[in-house]
């Protein structure tokens, strides 16, 4: 007996806006139909659906650790998903929890935090 995957249900307000919008993030979608989308990059994956709670979806954050940030900041801005989208977007900060991360929302307001390990400084001598 053994998990396979776990994914989470994403919130969309307007389907075909959130689903422009994560392709343009860079997610694949691997299947759609009744309302359910599923969307996958580099074996991870989640489940896009056509419902929408305002209270749920702008309290919703998701994390997404990468092995290069700066590279993903740079496809956010590249692609203007502040511009095609209306998304937030924080700028690159480090973390006390040894992350650099940014955020990015999505059209009805998912939190996405986007980071990478802060490898630690390993002494020589």
């Amino acid at each position: 007996m053994s998990i396979i995957e776990i994914k989470a249900f994403v919130p969309a307000r307007e389907f075909d806006v959130s689903l422009a919008f994560y392709q343009a993030l860079g997610f694949e979608v691997r299947s759609s139909g009744g309302g359910i989308a599923y969307l996958a990059q580099d074996g991870c994956s989640f489940l896009l659906q056509d419902y929408y709670d305002q209270t749920w979806a702008e309290n919703c954050q998701l994390h997404i650790l990468v092995d290069d940030v700066d590279a993903w900041f740079a496809r956010v801005h590249e692609q203007d998903l502040a511009g095609r989208f209306g998304s937030r977007v924080t700028p690159i900060q480090e973390q006390p929890y040894r992350m650099r991360d940014f955020t990015v929302s999505d059209p009805c307001g998912v939190c996405w935090v986007i980071g990478e390990n802060i490898l630690p400084v390993v002494a020589h001598g």
